[in-house]
């Protein structure tokens, strides 16, 4: 393993990259024989009649065998035209699925390129969750895409291991400001439009490809020491004042846990607040976006700004390979809320967890978050469990031991996709007897283990 600096793009191993099987919470998602290298994306996006308009040229790598067929997933737009390797291909566009077959099929194992050219009005698409994707503000548009929404607005391989670097270019009126989550390449005026030219070279998962249009002013946040991370707030003006008090000490923040979780993953940090309410924050890879009720003057949300950023290491870089393992992103997630509280003088880590369990206590305990179910995947017992099992393990560990193994699970994964099965193997290279079935008792078994307790938990 070779630990970067900031934003740099570290290989994944084909082990890694090639799904053996479809994900069984969204079985009809992504396709299995081909993994994909690279999106460029070319958009124009009119935010009047939400009218969006692109081209998709993708890079991709075939599977074992010749691919004489493959899908992409997205939503029912009006197809132009598709080409493989620049030659027109035969598809079929219906359920959501983009079905093409090459007029010469790549090998196996070997590279080949794929354009789309599609156009529409966007929209969410459904979800037990609700709308999941492309979704048209007051004034503007954002993408919210966990766990599925990503077809919603781009041709893609919608599975979360399928993870690819991105260069995006996106088209508006010049009086919309464009956020994406990559290092923005150049801004050029002509007329009345703008384009905007993002580039994320680092392996991304679809869902977490993040996109904002809208009136905002940029913020620089200060950084506490020379060399830091450029982090970045989009903010409508009449909230400036309220953003920056509320995010003053994400620069701290973000310090804080580089010191515990490693370098930064990527090239910049930016933050969104839409100008409109939003149910909860939004994550994507080198960017989250909140809503006008996540900003109060009075940090209200803090938790939530730490939640978001923890997310960058743990679901972003460090990405699960199928979501019935979504309790390590929320778990370390959730514990990093809990870490960032200890640290600025808040409840301690174990105050927080006592808070958890009492909550949990109080609920049915019929779910195992190691595999919770599609239905329950985003219930509040994963997260909160989840940190629960974080903290477990630090009380079983103790600190030295414990933030030496979450660092170098951070670090050494970095890029990576990654399964519960592994983390239990890394676990066990680090805890030795100490945590002898402990994982299995927080995240395989329904009924809730004891509390744990900070003998060996020194606040921050």
């Amino acid at each position: 393993m070779t630990e970067t600096a900031h934003g740099e793009n570290r290989p994944v191993s084909p082990k890694q990259t090639e799904a053996a099987a479809a994900d069984p919470y969204f079985p009809n998602n992504g396709d299995h024989r081909y993994r994909t290298h690279r999106y460029e994306l070319t958009l124009d996006y009119r935010p009047g009649p939400n009218r969006l308009a692109g081209t998709a040229r993708i890079t991709a790598i075939a599977g074992r065998a010749p691919l004489r067929e493959f899908a992409l997933d997205l939503a029912p737009f009006k197809i132009g035209r598709v080409l493989v390797d620049g030659r027109p291909a035969h598809y079929t566009h219906r359920g959501g699925k983009l079905r093409i077959k090459p007029a010469k099929p790549p090998t196996a194992g070997a590279a080949f390129t794929v354009e789309v050219h599609w156009s529409g009005n966007p929209k969410p698409v459904r979800s037990p969750w609700g709308g999941l994707g492309w979704e048209e503000l007051t004034d503007g548009a954002l993408v919210a895409s966990q766990p599925v929404g990503a077809p919603s607005w781009y041709p893609c391989n919608d599975r979360p291991s399928d993870k690819a670097s991105y260069h995006l270019s996106v088209t508006t009126p010049s009086p919309y400001t464009v956020v994406s989550g990559g290092r923005l390449l150049t801004r050029t005026t002509r007329a009345s439009a703008t384009t905007w030219v993002f580039d994320q070279p680092a392996p991304t998962a679809s869902y977490l490809v993040g996109l904002s249009v809208g009136p905002y002013r940029a913020v620089p946040l200060a950084s506490p020491s020379p060399g830091a991370v450029t982090q970045t707030g989009y903010v409508p003006a009449r909230l400036q004042q309220r953003f920056e008090h509320d995010f003053a000490r994400q620069p701290q923040m973000m310090a804080l846990f580089e010191e515990l979780f490693g370098p930064y993953p990527f090239a910049e940090y930016a933050v969104v607040v839409a100008d409109e309410e939003l149910d909860v924050p939004v994550e994507a890879q080198g960017l989250a976006t909140f809503g006008t009720n996540h900003v109060d003057g009075f940090r209200g949300s803090e938790r939530l700004i730490a939640h978001e950023l923890a997310h960058q290491w743990f679901g972003n870089s460090v990405t699960i390979g199928g979501w019935r393992d979504i309790w390590l992103n929320e778990g370390f997630a959730k514990y990093a809320e809990w870490l960032w509280s200890e640290h600025s003088g808040g409840p301690s880590a174990q105050r927080k967890a006592e808070a958890a369990y009492r909550k949990l206590l109080a609920l049915p305990q019929n779910i195992r978050i190691g595999d919770p179910g599609r239905s329950l995947m985003f219930d509040d017992r994963v997260y909160e469990r989840g940190g629960l099992t974080v903290h477990a393990l630090r009380t079983a560990l103790g600190d030295q031991v414990f933030f030496r193994l979450v660092r170098d699970w951070a670090t050494s994964r970095r890029h990576s996709v990654v399964t519960t099965a592994e983390f239990a193997a890394h676990l066990a290279r680090y805890g030795g007897h100490a945590a002898d079935g402990l994982l299995d008792a927080w995240i395989g078994r329904h009924r809730l283990p004891p509390l744990p307790l900070a003998a060996r938990a020194t606040p921050l």
